[in-house]
């Protein structure tokens, strides 16, 4: 069968091959623009949320017994792939406060970012990791992994009242809210000292997209917002300055770069 494939693969013109490859790599990713949210919703299939909980689910669980070494969105690796920079700012929070570092993890999943960098957290001398999620998420995430460091919430206030976050942390989520500068200001009103944003799409101007998951991941599409860099930092430079901005893990596509920030809030 592989060698009538390699014939058959032989006899096709190379531009044609090359268009059978480019509509194969955009069919899943990114697709049209939308005028609101609402439409870009009605043109998306959605999402089974307690399915993705449970892949999650059991493929941290193969992180947390050692039997797997790191994942990211549901999909096991055979290595650890740092995001460098977002390990960088933890550092720099934990160093400008003495050894101490104390993280709300907004959309954190099951612990996925804690998990990767959890070599590195524990030489500190003193960690909490709070992670804000959705329901669903929450309730796995305190049956099976919840531990003196590691705590679920589904509500930011009750968050504060068990401990106080100094670094709050945004990853791969603030594109996948309906109003994300709405969210930015009710979060800054809990005046954190540090701020890391990391794979955040950004492109050359702001534009609302419908994003088709892999079903190799799981399935799934959904509204998906592209930033404007300048604009977007114009939410926090009021209150906070960037300390270093950086490439996220997720590259560059020809619609959008992913890009991430290290924030620190203004003392003056």
């Amino acid at each position: 069968m592989a060698k009538i494939f390699r014939i058959v693969k032989s006899l096709i013109p190379p531009i044609l091959l090359e268009l059978i490859q480019k509509y194969r790599n955009n069919k899943y990713g990114w697709h049209r623009d939308y005028k609101s949210w609402q439409e870009a919703k009605d043109a998306s299939m959605g999402y089974d949320a307690d399915a993705i909980a449970r892949k999650v689910n059991t493929s941290l669980q193969k992180v947390k017994n050692g039997t797997a070494v790191y994942e990211r969105d549901s999909v096991l690796f055979d290595e650890i792939q740092y995001s460098w920079p977002l390990l960088a700012g933890l550092m720099y929070a934990a160093a400008k406060s003495q050894g101490a570092l104390h993280v709300i993890d907004f959309g954190g999943s099951l612990g996925s970012t804690y998990f990767q960098n959890k070599k590195f957290l524990d030489g500190l001398k003193e960690v909490s990791w709070s992670i804000l999620e959705q329901k669903h998420f929450v309730k796995i995430g305190k049956k099976e992994f919840e531990d003196e460091r590691l705590k679920f919430f589904d509500d930011i206030k009750s968050c504060f009242i068990m401990d106080r976050p100094t670094i709050l942390v945004l990853s791969s989520v603030l594109q996948y809210i309906e109003k994300p500068y709405v969210l930015l200001e009710e979060l800054l009103q809990f005046d954190f000292e540090f701020i890391v944003i990391d794979r955040t799409p950004f492109a050359c101007q702001e534009r609302l997209t419908v994003q088709k998951v892999p079903p190799s991941i799981y399935e799934a599409s959904y509204p998906c917002w592209f930033f404007e860099e300048k604009q977007f930092l114009s939410a926090f430079l009021h209150r906070y300055h960037v300390v270093e901005s950086f490439d996220g893990l997720d590259g560059k596509t020809e619609l959008c770069a992913f890009r991430g920030m290290i924030l620190e809030r203004n003392n003056d």
